[in-house]
């Protein structure tokens, strides 16, 4: 493909794409094209029976979301599985965040698989790529955002702190969670009580808690 186009499969992603701001190229449906086809530039066999060419993901620009009007952002810290990177998106946009926040590398980039998982999410949400994330949260920090990061052994639950004023979420890996030098730079952790054996949530489904409890309690 010329000019870093990227090829989207599925229903809802392509549906998404030709509503959001990236342009749609051009569109393979079934039975038109055959399902090889489809498949061999899906790279997947989950297309569902359509493909789309479409400009390359339009990162945004990390400074421009240090505006505590924007609110609720959401940092992964090293998330490397594209379906959880997709599944967040997708909670987030739903929740209202203004933005995602990933580093530029040892990270799941936008990719035709995040798009998926995100059924399209991806199309109408700000992501923006850093250099280093603790570096990121500082910034954020000083430009006025309260900044919680999730750790199992943290003390506070997330109905028991404030989430109503300009947040960022940080999330880690679910094997390791945030790196050291990240949670440091947080104003404060807080976790997510279990009652079960499982040491611990997929990491989507914990930014789903977090960003909802924000969700709750700004309504």
């Amino acid at each position: 493909m010329s000019g870093g186009r990227q090829y989207i499969y599925g229903q809802q992603p392509v549906a998404e794409a030709q509503r959001g701001r990236r342009h749609v190229h051009q569109v393979w449906r079934a039975p038109e094209t055959g399902n090889h086809r489809l498949e061999e530039m899906a790279g997947s066999p989950d297309h569902q029976g359509i493909v789309a060419e479409v400009d390359p993901f339009p990162y945004g620009d990390p400074n421009a979301l240090l505006d505590p009007a924007e609110g609720l952002i959401v940092v992964l810290d090293q998330i490397q599985d594209p379906h959880n990177l997709g599944a967040v998106c997708r909670s987030a946009e739903v929740a209202g965040a203004t933005a995602i926040v990933i580093p530029d590398r040892r990270a799941a980039s936008v990719t035709a698989s995040v798009c998926k998982a995100s059924a399209g999410a991806v199309e109408h949400l700000d992501i923006v790529r850093v250099r280093n994330v603790a570096d990121w949260i500082d910034l954020a920090k000083k430009a006025g955002f309260w900044v919680w990061g999730a750790d199992g052994t943290a003390d506070s639950a997330p109905w028991s702190i404030d989430l109503t004023g300009p947040t960022v979420l940080v999330l880690g890996t679910e094997g390791k969670g945030l790196r050291p030098r990240v949670a440091a730079s947080c104003d404060g952790l807080v976790a997510i009580p279990q009652r079960g054996m499982i040491e611990s949530l997929n990491v989507s489904v914990a930014a789903a808690v977090l960003l909802f409890e924000a969700v709750r309690q700004r309504s």
